[in-house]
Formats: C-alpha cells, sequence, structure tokens
C-alpha cells in the first residue's frame, strides 16, 4: 500500500510540475511578445528618427523572430498611426474585413487589444487615408542589426552558417561582442569553425597588433577559402608598412591555405573524372553489348537514350499534371494523377520503365530490319544511320523539335561538401548507377540461362544453332537488353542535360570511342575505358585550363593508343572463324 501511494504521489508531483513549466513557458512567451510589441509601438511614435534607431537597437538583447516579423510589417506600411483629435497618437494595425466605405477594425500595436474611440466603440480606419508609420535608411539599417541577431541565433544550420558567413562582410569591429558570445554558445562543430572564421576575419582589423597576427594564424590553421583574398590584401599592406611579425603570419597563412586548395583540386578533379566515367559508363554499356557482342554496329543507339529520357520526361508528368501531345497533327491528352506528396517518386519509376520501353523499340527494330543485317557491318551501319535520323523525326513529331524540361527530384538536387570539397548528389548517383548497371549486365550475362545462350551464340553461332539454340530469339533478346541499357542511361542523362530528339547524337561518338578502347566485346574493359577517358579528361582540363585542349589531348592519346592496340585493352577470344 505505501508502495502504491508514494508512486501515485510522485506521478501528481511530477504532473503539477510539468503543468507548471507549460504554464511558465507560455506566460514567458506572452511576456516577451508583449515586451517587443511595446518597444516598437514606443519606436513608431517616438519624437526624433535618432529616437527611434535608439529604441530599436534595444532589441538587440533579446533579439527573436517576433521582431523580425514586426520590422517586416513595419517596413511595408502595416502599421498605422491614429490620431484621436486630442494630439494622442496610437500605433494600430487592421484587424477583420473591410466594410462597405473600405475600412477596417483596429487593435493596438502596444498589447492586440482593440483601439476604442471615446465613446467606446472600436475604432475604425481606412487605410489609403491614414498615415502609416514610415522607415528611413538609419532606422532600417538598425532594423537590420537586431535582424542579423535573429538570424545568428536561428535553430536551422543552414540559415546559421549562412548569417554568421555574412557577418563577415565588411569586417565590422562592433559585431565582435556578439559572435564571440555565440562562440560561447553554440555546440555544432559546422557552426563553431565557421564563428572562429568569421571572428579571426573580422579581427584582421583590429587595432591590436597581436590580436591580427592571431587572426592570420588562426585563419591558416583553420585553412579558410573565404578569407584567402582578405588575407592577400592584409600581406600586401602589411608588407608596405613594413610589419615583419604580420608579414610572416599572413605569408604563412596563405602557404597554408594554398596547400588546401591543392587538395581539394585533386579531389575534386578524382571525383568528376570518375563521375564523367560512370556517365560514359551508363552511355556506352548498351553499346557495348550490340556492338561489342553483336558485331551491330547501331548508329540509333543515340536515339534510344533518347528514347529512355522522354519516357522519364512522360512519367515525370504524368505523375504530375499531366501531357498534352499532338502526334502527327492529332490531339491527345495524357491525365496526370496530380501528386503533391511524392512527385519526386516518379524517377523511380521511369528507371525500369525507360529500360522496357527502349528494350520493346529495339525488340521491334531487330525484327524488322536487323536480323537481316548480321554480318554485313557496311549495310548495318549505314541503315541503323537512316533508322537514326527516321526516329528522331518521330521523335519530334511526338514531343515537338524544342527540348522538354525534366526536373530532377530533390534528393538529386543538393550537395554534400566534406572538407570544402562538393560532392553533388547527381554526380554521386550515376556512380553509384554505373556500378548497379554493371553487376546487373554481369549477373545476366554469367549468371542466367540467357546469358549463357548469348554467350554460345556470340562466340559460335553456328555451332550453338547445331545444338539446339534457337540464335534469333537469342539475337532479339540481346539487341532489345543493349537497347534497354541505352534506355536506362537517357533516364539519368535527362537530370544532368537537356531532352530533345538528337540528344542522343551527343554521346554516339564518345560512346564507340569508349566500346573500341575497352576492346569490342568485353565488359570489363569497357569498364575500365570509360573510367580512364573520364578521368584523363578532367586530368587535362584541370592542369591545362583548357577544355578544349584537354578534350584534343584525351582524343590524341586515344588514337595513339590504338594505332599502339588496334583490338583495344581486352581482346575478345572466340572459336569461331567469321
Amino acid at each position: 500500500m505505501l508502495k502504491d501511494f508514494i508512486t501515485t504521489l510522485t506521478s501528481q508531483i511530477f504532473s503539477l510540475m510539468l503543468i507548471g513549466f507549460v504554464s511558465s513557458s507560455a506566460c514567458f512567451a506572452e511576456v516577451k511578445e508583449k515586451f517587443i510589441r511595446e518597444t516598437i509601438a514606443s519606436a513608431t511614435v517616438a519624437a526624433t528618427p535618432d529616437e527611434q534607431r535608439e529604441i530599436i537597437l534595444t532589441l538587440k538583447l533579446k533579439p527573436t523572430p517576433e521582431a523580425v516579423t514586426w520590422f517586416e510589417k513595419w517596413k511595408s506600411g502595416e502599421i498605422f498611426l491614429h490620431d484621436d483629435g486630442a494630439g494622442v497618437i496610437t500605433p494600430v494595425v487592421l484587424t477583420g474585413t473591410a466594410d462597405g466605405d473600405d475600412s477596417f477594425a483596429t487593435a493596438k500595436l502596444s498589447d492586440g487589444t482593440p483601439c476604442l474611440s471615446a465613446d467606446g466603440k472600436v475604432v475604425r480606419i481606412n487605410p489609403k487615408t491614414v498615415d502609416f508609420a514610415e522607415t528611413d535608411s538609419g532606422l532600417r539599417r538598425a532594423m537590420k542589426e537586431v535582424s542579423d541577431l535573429v538570424a545568428l541565433a536561428d535553430p536551422d544550420l543552414t540559415n546559421r552558417l549562412r548569417a554568421i558567413k555574412e557577418s563577415a562582410i565588411g569586417q565590422k569591429i562592433e559585431k565582435l561582442p556578439v559572435l564571440q558570445l555565440l562562440r560561447t554558445k553554440e555546440k555544432n562543430a559546422a557552426a563553431i569553425r565557421a564563428l572562429d572564421e568569421t571572428i579571426a576575419i573580422i579581427q584582421l582589423r583590429s587595432t591590436d597588433p597581436a590580436e591580427r597576427v592571431a587572426a592570420c594564424r588562426k585563419l591558416g590553421e583553420i585553412q579558410s577559402l573565404s578569407a584567402y583574398d582578405t588575407v592577400k590584401t592584409i600581406l600586401a599592406e602589411s608588407k608596405a608598412k613594413g610589419d615583419k611579425p604580420m608579414v610572416d603570419a599572413a605569408g604563412e597563412a596563405l602557404k597554408s591555405i594554398d596547400s588546401h586548395i591543392s587538395r581539394i583540386n585533386a579531389a575534386g578533379t578524382a571525383f568528376r573524372g570518375l563521375s564523367l566515367g560512370s556517365v560514359l559508363l551508363v552511355v556506352a554499356i548498351g553499346l557495348a553489348i550490340t556492338f561489342g557482342l553483336m558485331g551491330v554496329i547501331n548508329m540509333a543507339h543515340g536515339e534510344f537514350i533518347a528514347v529512355g529520357a522522354y519516357t522519364t520526361y512522360v512519367i515525370q508528368n504524368f505523375f504530375a499534371n499531366g501531357l498534352k501531345l499532338s502526334p502527327f497533327g492529332v490531339s491527345m491528352s495524357l491525365p496526370g494523377l496530380h501528386l503533391t506528396h511524392g512527385a519526386d517518386s516518379y524517377f523511380i519509376v521511369a528507371l525500369p520503365a525507360s529500360f522496357l520501353i527502349a528494350a520493346l523499340v529495339g525488340v521491334a527494330l531487330e525484327r524488322s530490319v536487323i536480323q537481316f543485317l548480321y554480318k554485313r557491318p557496311l549495310e548495318s551501319l549505314l541503315a541503323t544511320w537512316g533508322i537514326s535520323l527516321v526516329m528522331q523525326q518521330i521523335l519530334k513529331f511526338i514531343f515537338g523539335s524544342n527540348n522538354v524540361q525534366v526536373s530532377s527530384p530533390a534528393w538529386l538536387s543538393g550537395s554534400w561538401t566534406i572538407n570544402d570539397v562538393q560532392f553533388v548528389w547527381n554526380r554521386v548517383f550515376v556512380i553509384g548507377f554505373a556500378v548497379v548497371i554493371i553487376v546487373i549486365t554481369w549477373l545476366v550475362l554469367n549468371k542466367t540461362s540467357l546469358g549463357l545462350l548469348i554467350r554460345a551464340v556470340m562466340q559460335n553461332r553456328n555451332m550453338a544453332a547445331c545444338m539446339g539454340v534457337r540464335t534469333e530469339r537469342v539475337n532479339t533478346m540481346t539487341f532489345g537488353f543493349g537497347c534497354g541499357l541505352a534506355g536506362l542511361a537517357g533516364a539519368f542523362l535527362s537530370q544532368m542535360a537537356n531532352v530533345g530528339p538528337s540528344m542522343g547524337q551527343l554521346y554516339i561518338v564518345d560512346s564507340f570511342m569508349t566500346v573500341v578502347v575497352g576492346g569490342v566485346g568485353n565488359i570489363m574493359g569497357t569498364v575500365i575505358s570509360a573510367l580512364g577517358i573520364g578521368m584523363s579528361d578532367q586530368t587535362f582540363q584541370q592542369y591545362l585550363g583548357n577544355p578544349v585542349i584537354g578534350k584534343i589531348l584525351v582524343l590524341g592519346a586515344i588514337i595513339l593508343f590504338l594505332q599502339w592496340r588496334p583490338a583495344g585493352l581486352f581482346v575478345t577470344r572466340s572459336r569461331s572463324l567469321d
């Protein structure tokens, strides 16, 4: 019984404490709101602009988002000055809706209660005929000082970091006390680093030589990129003044920052090269099937990329508000799901859909044309080139000649920044996407019955036919698989480039180049070739500083390499003599 009594009593005490805490929090919020409203009300009716500024600056002691809200209303002319006729001016705000003469009921700015006339009725005013509280440049600067402090204490880390970094602009010494106070209270590592950086940048303009030297060393220690130009300016000024301690500190800081920049450039070049190689791989992997394994010179490969991209475009509109098309002059309307939440999931649906649509178009092409052109490379080249032109015109008839817009999902639109190296999400995705495609392709070719049949037919077609393999069906499935992979590439490229009828033509040369350098018919060679070309291209561009010269050097290196190894990196061995 005693135990139950103690448990019940404890629970009641805790409940009372919780209620008291909530009540006190609510009361504190009300007091804070009242203080802000009274302060701003006093400022609006102050006698001089200087008095207005002094009253507003008192809010720096208690910077809150509510103050910023009232500042915006003041600047936008939403605070009016009601004169009761006896010389008493009351700042008011409008409430309710307008009546027949466009007048509104009013409430006192100071406490939010209705503004009453001498006879006890609510004062109604027409905002077009009553003066509103005005602001000048000095008053707006005072408001901004308070707003900046509010931003520095913003609970959202992104907004807080932006405000901290913006505080360094102008290197105003008067901002130091607040920033140093925030530094003692800040818990987030990124915000602490930003505060240290901003404080040091401002201290570069201190009147204390020792403080300037310490600030310069601090910037070198944290390897501040944003302070680079400022430190260079300080170095030049110190040399002109003959300030040796400052010259030494600034020189060491610049050396440390330069070293950091070199590491950032190297890491960024490697990442961009890897992502470019992944793009080449995603684009070329389908061609590695149709050209590398089947020997079909498919000049329409770029159009299958466009088919995948347009499939993504259609599905995006299906998830949104629908799509109106006029294929061959016939008006059509695709209804939309009108999704607001989950609209970004369209891309997850678009990936398999782009593969299936491109694969079906590839199967139709193989059955209608390609099956008659095996072992006839020149004829297949000319025929598929003509087919690519036809497919471009069909896409123009359906979707128009202009490029269409495919919006990236939110989860592909941002970036990570690690040690000042930026990793864009869509490029990180394409790297992972390329890995997944390679793994799936390897599994299909090496771990499925279809892959076994593909390898048998490609190594020795006649022997496979003698063993009962239906080579025509295998050809169809293989060509469809390769075209489906091109469609997948188009789905992803729609997130990185414009989607238009001729978008695939931009990648056809790179695709053949990647497959040939890797070794015709060798998937692993295609992987190594794509990554090697991508890394080389970005490296040359980074260190030569000219993209055109970089691409020319890469192309020249490829030509020389093929002169040395015409069969590419890896030579595919086959028992077939054809």
